[in-house]
């Protein structure tokens, strides 16, 4: 009986085990697309106990805990912090199976040296107190963890209308060798189904780009100026966060007017909306070609859905699911709109409803041009769906429809600064699988070849892809 959580965890063979530790396990982190607040990096704040790094914005531990019947003060409710480290621990020993009883203890091992040594109700008080400690020290500072770590290069997300003052200042510190970096995430430009909102974001523009908004020209000559903004600062990545790929039939003269009535405080109708972000996103992925950037499509998701708790809590506190919606036409129609006219950008396309991995990996294919090794990516698996079945089944679907090797692999899509060991979760995925397929026979017994494969996909690709130098 292999032990839990050992130095082989996860890999079942003796090739994996040779491609993971003499390849995989060394390798940098490039995490291109991550929540963590650049001001915490910036300011390079320590934590006071391990409820702030781990339970705050974690939606992953706030849908378990609800499952096992944790009361919402201790979640995102007036607990203490230390109430609520007690209501996760008594929760962690019921996730069992769940990728959390995983993350939570190899995140306890890799951060704190914790290791032989279960959390739960008998051991909370002891493990919080000694993280706690731990966490207050100038070696766990954020900058200090992200280099405990190893990574390289890390890209928040940003809305168009933030200062980047903390990248700013970090780009002009010499002392830091991580590159921290913004991510352009215009998603609120499209959000016209509320007005209110639209327009309450149309003034922070307004004024973050410094031009009067009239109307609908004025409207995208205020993006491009903050996609202009973004460019110096160093990004090179946007992302969208949207249900599906929009890409209805649009009329200039009708857009306008669509932008006028939303302007005025008027709800448009279900047709109106779609015609007008179809408007929006093309013209914001025609920015991202012109600078040669990569946009990222995340796709899929159902969000908000139940109606009390958006009331109480407020939007993006874990009541998200998986959506089934139409993607496959929508999606060829807008990538061919693009690259028709040549200004399709590098693109990553991410699902969270599983039953689209073929379909995208497919897809991508048909509009690879020669210019850029995997100019089009699927993206590694997202959400619901990063763990281990669901990395399984990305890589599988990306193998057998496109280039594995050319893949730009995995992301933390957190808000956690503990959660960098996803990285070595995914690498020891991706080593089993490759391991299993040399010892049946699959693919050569030649380490070389395949350890380089695991190590461009671990760092290498990743690299070269965005043109970012990773030191």
């Amino acid at each position: 009986m292999k032990a839990f959580l050992s130095e082989d965890f996860l890999l079942q063979t003796e090739t994996a085990r040779v491609l993971y530790h003499d390849f995989a396990e060394k390798m940098p982190i490039f995490d291109y697309h991550c929540h963590l607040p650049a001001g915490e990096i910036a300011e390079n704040k320590n934590f006071q106990n391990l409820t702030q790094v781990w339970l705050k914005g974690d939606h992953y531990k706030w849908r378990a805990m609800r499952a096992n019947g944790i009361h919402e003060r201790l979640i995102t409710g007036d607990g203490t912090d230390f109430e609520k480290f007690e209501a996760w621990a008594a929760t962690v020993p019921k996730t069992l199976r769940n990728p959390l009883y995983h993350w939570t203890h190899l995140e306890l091992k890799r951060y704190f040296g914790i290791s032989g040594k279960l959390l739960g109700p008998g051991t909370a008080k002891e493990i919080y107190e000694s993280c706690s400690e731990v966490l207050g020290t100038v070696d766990f500072s954020t900058r200090n963890i992200l280099q405990r770590m190893n990574v390289k290069v890390m890209c928040t997300t940003d809305d168009p209308v933030d200062s980047l003052e903390h990248h700013l200042h970090m780009k002009k510190d010499r002392t830091f060798p991580v590159k921290v970096l913004p991510a352009f995430r215009p998603d609120k430009a499209l959000c016209v189904d509320s007005p209110q909102e639209f327009n309450r974001w149309l003034d922070r523009l307004e004024e973050a780009a410094d031009i009067y908004i009239a109307g609908y020209r004025p409207f995208l000559d205020a993006i491009r100026q903050r996609h202009d903004f973004f460019h110096e600062a160093g990004c090179r990545i946007s992302d969208h966060g949207i249900d599906h790929p929009y890409a209805e039939y649009f009329k200039l003269s009708e857009t306008k007017k669509i932008f006028e009535k939303v302007r005025q405080g008027r709800k448009p109708d279900r047709d109106e909306a779609l015609r007008f972000k179809s408007a929006v996103l093309m013209e914001l992925a025609r920015m991202d070609a012109e600078k040669g950037w990569t946009q990222q499509f995340h796709l899929g998701a159902l969000r908000n859905i139940n109606s009390r708790a958006m009331k109480t809590l407020g939007p993006d506190t874990g009541y998200d699911t998986m959506g089934d919606f139409e993607m496959a036409k929508s999606l060829a129609k807008f990538l061919d709109s693009l690259d028709r006219d040549n200004k399709l950008a590098k693109t990553i396309v991410y699902v969270i409803n599983p039953r689209d991995n073929d379909l995208v990996a497919a897809m991508i294919g048909s509009f690879q041009d020669g210019s850029v090794p995997g100019k089009m990516q699927f993206g590694s698996a997202w959400w619901f769906n990063d763990q281990k079945h669901g990395i399984e089944t990305q890589i599988n679907a990306l193998s057998n429809m496109g280039l594995l090797s050319r893949f730009v692999g995995m992301l933390t899509d957190s808000r956690s600064f503990l959660s960098y060991p996803r990285h070595e979760y995914f690498r020891r995925v991706l080593c089993d699988l490759l391991g299993h397929d040399v010892e049946n026979g699959e693919l050569p017994q030649d380490m070389d070849l395949i350890g380089n494969l695991v190590m461009d996909i671990c760092f290498g690709n990743a690299v070269r892809y965005f043109g970012i130098d990773g030191g």
